[in-house]
């Protein structure tokens, strides 16, 4: 089963990606633009943490994700 692209949450950008596929400017296909913003916090807040740090952030998401409590 092919995957649909991401839509934006933002319901302004939401809208224009609506209105882009249904004129032909966007391929229905294609992925939505990212929030380039978003991108450089994130890879600046890793960078930021010391591995022992981002080992129990991701532990803390998996068992959130999974349902395990966390240690």
């Amino acid at each position: 089963m092919a995957k649909l692209p991401k839509r934006p949450r933002d319901t302004a950008q939401l809208a224009k990606f609506m209105v882009d596929m249904a004129t032909g400017k966007q391929p229905k296909d294609a992925p939505a633009p990212e929030d380039a913003a978003a991108v450089k916090r994130g890879n600046a807040r890793a960078e930021a943490l010391s591995p022992r740090k981002r080992k129990a952030i991701a532990k803390k998401g998996a068992a959130a994700r999974w349902g395990r409590k966390g240690s």
